[in-house]
């Protein structure tokens, strides 16, 4: 008597349509861990900016924010975060240069604004006249 030692064909099927469906749930939420983290990094670009345009203005002969969007201080941390998937929205700065905001629509959709209040959050949008974006927050 002369018995094959294994698997079935069946068996192994099983066993690969298993492990595809694990892999299936494993990489739904691997994507939206990085949708995520995306999120996260373009909201911290994000307060780099605000950072970045306290201190232009602070070091500027007449306190303006004028010319800072032309600055490195401002457009590296715009290109990561457009790198990243955010729609960057036009700064807007006040007629005087005395406000500065900029805002960026996040991969789920938010919109997140920083302005020269020190605000930071989900917002409708920079008001142009006054370049704040706490005044409108959802």
């Amino acid at each position: 008597m002369n018995k094959q030692k294994g698997f079935t064909i069946i068996e192994l099927i099983v066993v690969i349509a298993i492990i595809a469906v694990l892999a299936a749930i494993v990489l739904v939420n691997v994507t939206q861990y990085i949708a995520k983290s995306r999120d996260a990094a373009i909201k911290g670009n994000m307060a780099t900016i605000a950072t970045n345009a306290a201190v232009w203005f602070d070091n500027q002969t007449t306190a303006t924010f004028a010319g800072f969007t032309s600055d490195p201080t401002y457009i590296t941390p715009a290109a990561a975060m457009t790198s990243a998937g955010a729609t960057l929205i036009a700064p807007q700065t006040t007629a005087t240069g005395s406000a500065f905001c900029v805002e960026a629509v996040l991969n789920d959709t938010t919109t997140w604004c920083v302005d020269s209040t020190g605000y930071k959050g989900a917002t409708a949008d920079c008001d142009s006249a006054t370049a704040d974006c706490a005044a409108d927050a959802s």
